[in-house]
């Protein structure tokens, strides 16, 4: 009988600890922004690290359009390859838990755009094809940037 109030217990507090993981897996660490985006909320340095991946998505769309543009789809391979998913692999668990689900999706959905632009360009799709191609994605990033603004914490 003791036996199962405790497996009972123990099992109460393990779905509870699960349900409140999952809440804020999902709704991250975010607060009003100061306009009508949602602020996710981190530390300066998780703050510059996702400013500075943002930079190299933007560098790398850069050097995938001068690949285009010279008709040089190694350097659109090469360029899109670089900000695909390898780019998003050592991310600290606990800045990803403080990033909201839709902005989660957006993200790993242009990390992943850019492995498919890539892998098209390396079998030689036109470069007309992999602009409308990346067209698609930035349309992510106008979304993620028109939705969600980073925040640094006060600390005091």
């Amino acid at each position: 009988m003791k036996t199962n109030k405790i497996a009972l217990v123990s099992l109460l507090l393990w779905v509870i600890t699960v349900a409140v993981f999952a809440w804020f897996f999902v709704r991250g660490n975010t607060t009003a922004g100061t306009d009508s985006r949602t602020a996710v909320v981190l530390t300066p340095a998780e703050r510059n690290l996702i400013l500075s991946e943002m930079r190299g998505l933007l560098s790398g769309v850069h050097d995938i359009l001068e690949g285009i543009n010279h008709n040089d789809m190694k350097q659109v391979a090469s360029a899109a390859r670089a900000v695909g998913m390898g780019s998003a692999a050592d991310v600290n668990p606990a800045l990803i838990a403080k990033l909201p689900l839709p902005f989660k999706q957006l993200g790993m959905s242009v990390h992943h755009d850019m492995d498919a632009l890539a892998q098209e360009a390396e079998r030689g799709k036109p470069g007309a094809e992999l602009q409308g191609m990346l067209s698609a994605t930035l349309a992510k990033c106008v979304g993620c940037h028109s939705a969600w603004q980073l925040k640094s914490e006060n600390r005091t």
